[in-house]
């Protein structure tokens, strides 16, 4: 079965607090109802969809970087 990873980030480091990206690896075929642009969506539902990732993705992954973080890279 062939798989296909997301990857997406938010923030800007030093100028608007930390930096958080995340991952996460489905079956090509597979598909979430509702998952779409997750700014669109409301805190109830973003939560909801990712009670569904964490149980039916492949795998999955967040990262956080501070600005101290950020501006040592």
């Amino acid at each position: 079965m062939e798989l296909i990873a997301g990857v997406d980030e938010a923030g800007r480091g030093c100028l608007a607090g930390p930096v958080v990206a995340a991952a996460v690896v489905f079956f090509k075929n597979q598909t979430i109802e509702g998952l779409r642009d997750s700014k669109r969506l409301s805190a109830k539902k973003r939560e909801q969809l990712f009670q569904i990732i964490k149980y039916e993705s492949q795998e999955y992954s967040i990262g956080l970087a501070n600005h101290l973080e950020v501006d040592q890279y």
